[in-house]
């Protein structure tokens, strides 16, 4: 009788074959259950509440995933291409999501029946080249000659992200705002650049967009109000100093003999201060912003001679407006000079709902701008953002890419029809994989029909009947339930977003069905718990 061979630590959990395969596919069908209500214009939000009780309501894939915190390790997998389609190209991390589960669903009956993996993975690769061939092929290419119709066609690919956000009844003043920030950037259209301040109350079309760089008034001291709130170009000296008198390092000890010593000491201090304070005044800056405080001696001092200043302003901010209006930040007053201070046209104090906001527009060295969000509750503000987050990036990628195709499932629905008709001309088992594939995709327009209510199969019918006669850009239309030409509506989106949504959740499919085993170590069972018996805390008596 052989002994028994002992390779891995007690209590390790191993499972293996067939039975773990499909219980991958189950985990990533769970997933994509609790986002599928998400999908299109009349997709439904999640109110997803924390450990800490704290609210989030959303209809974004990425979002929702991120807040779920998955712990099985396959189902992770879909997290992590919603998270990379939502920074490479904003949107479709919902449509992500959806492929790759509908691929993995296809698969497992043919699993069930023997089929090796392998197999189904090489088709799915060939058959994810030839659907981005045919993207490709059929994409309408932008004239970015004509700043009107390029104008036009950004707002279309900007209404249609946002057709299926909570604020898709402002789409058109939103979309507008968004191709109006994108635009206004320079070449490499900067992220960063384009800065988003909620300011709660107000209704949503009082939000604004603001050429330049906006940030809410800090904390100020008296004689802040004597201050001027507008200059016409002036200079900004931006700082990392402490304007006020500073307090004795801890433990400090001075021995003085006589009263005069003392006062000497009192008034190095004060010299030290109008030091620093003099020499800003001579440097010719106007606006003076500073990381640390700004302390009331300094504030009158700067009152008194018509300058305006800021203390403790947010990094993030100062960072911005240094890209913004030139100059750096100093960590000494002794050399600002022209070439380390700052330009803007206008420098301007607003109220902007309950708070005051510092603008800085006409910044000559880098093009920025600021969104100013208005709204009702703090959630609504949140989601609100994060929709115009995917409608920038959107906008900047169909800038990037200058390829446009049509929504609402009809691109899924030309390829699906390709592929099915090249899955005819292939011998073998494979025709089955690709015949598989090709029904996947058909996923977008029957949850986008289910989504809103409707009959999807009826509408399916009549979209491949349409699509066989040759109308590539028939897809669903929810506001008359049928199927429309979506081209001619002006649904339109980057092809870039269907490329990247075929490709991770190809990869995807294809990483899950090439695991078939999964071994968990004893101590991922205890999820960061107190390890037993534990050692002597501080205070606790020895036993």
């Amino acid at each position: 009788m052989h002994p028994q061979i002992i390779l891995m630590k007690e209590g390790t959990d191993s499972s293996q074959g067939k039975p773990q395969l499909i219980s991958n596919i189950n985990a990533c069908a769970a997933v994509v259950d609790a986002i599928r209500t998400t999908l299109g214009p009349r997709g439904m939000d999640k109110l997803i509440v924390d450990q800490k009780g704290q609210a989030t309501i959303s209809n974004d894939g990425a979002t929702i995933l991120k807040q779920l915190d998955i712990v099985h390790p396959a189902a992770k997998t879909l997290v992590d291409i919603a998270k990379s389609q939502d920074a490479e190209v904003g949107d479709g991390t919902t449509t992500v999501v959806l492929l790759a589960g509908q691929l993995l669903d296809q698969c497992k009956s043919l699993i069930e029946e023997g089929v090796h993996p392998h197999a189904i993975i090489r088709a799915f690769r060939r058959a994810t080249t030839l659907a981005i061939t045919k993207i490709n092929e059929i994409a309408v290419k932008i004239n970015k000659n004509d700043k009107v119709e390029l104008k036009s066609i950004l707002e279309k690919c900007a209404g249609t992200s946002l057709n299926s956000k909570l604020i898709h009844q402002q789409k058109d003043f939103f979309a507008r705002m968004v191709v109006e920030a994108v635009t206004s950037l320079d070449t490499l259209l900067p992220l960063d650049m384009i800065g988003i301040k909620k300011v709660p109350g107000g209704s949503l079309e009082e939000s604004r967009l603001i050429d330049g760089v906006a940030f809410k008034k800090t904390f100020s001291y008296a004689g802040f109000e004597m201050q001027p709130k507008r200059y016409d170009n002036p200079k900004i000296a931006l700082l990392n100093i402490e304007l006020e008198l500073k307090a004795e390092r801890d433990n400090a000890e001075i021995r003085v003999s006589n009263v005069e010593e003392y006062q000497k000491i009192v008034d190095t201090e004060w010299n030290i201060l109008y030091e620093k304070l003099d020499l800003i005044h001579k440097s010719g800056a106007k606006v003076v912003l500073s990381k640390l405080p700004i302390g009331d001696v300094a504030t009158q001092y700067f009152a008194d001679r018509d300058m305006f200043c800021a203390g403790r302003v947010v990094e993030e901010d100062m960072k911005r407006t240094i890209k913004a209006c030139g100059g750096a930040i100093m960590s000494t007053a002794h050399d600002l000079n022209d070439s380390v201070l700052g330009l803007c046209k206008l420098f301007e104090e607003k109220q902007i709902g309950a708070d005051r906001f510092n603008l800085f527009m006409g910044c000559p060295h880098t093009k920025t701008c600021t969104i100013v969000l208005r709204g009702g509750a703090e959630q609504f503000l949140e989601e609100t953002e994060r929709s115009l987050h995917d409608a920038i990036m959107i906008v900047r990628r169909a800038l990037k890419h200058d390829a446009v195709v049509a929504g609402g499932g009809a691109v899924e629905l030309e390829v699906s029809r390709y592929l099915r008709e090249h899955s005819r001309a292939i011998a073998g088992k494979e025709q089955l994989f690709f015949a598989a594939y090709a029904k996947a995709l058909e996923i977008i327009p029957r949850q986008l029909c289910d989504n809103a209510g409707f009959d999807s199969t009826t509408i399916l019918n009549k979209l491949r009947a349409r699509h066989a006669e040759g109308g590539k850009w028939y897809g669903v239309d929810v506001t008359t339930e049928d199927a429309s030409d979506n081209f001619e509506s002006c649904v339109w989106e980057p092809a870039l977003v269907k490329i990247n949504a075929l490709t991770a959740a190809s990869e995807a499919a294809c990483l899950i069905l090439s695991v078939d085993e999964t071994i968990k170590s004893p101590r991922s069972s205890h999820e960061g718990g107190p390890m037993p018996g534990g050692g002597r805390g501080r205070g606790r008596p020895m036993m």
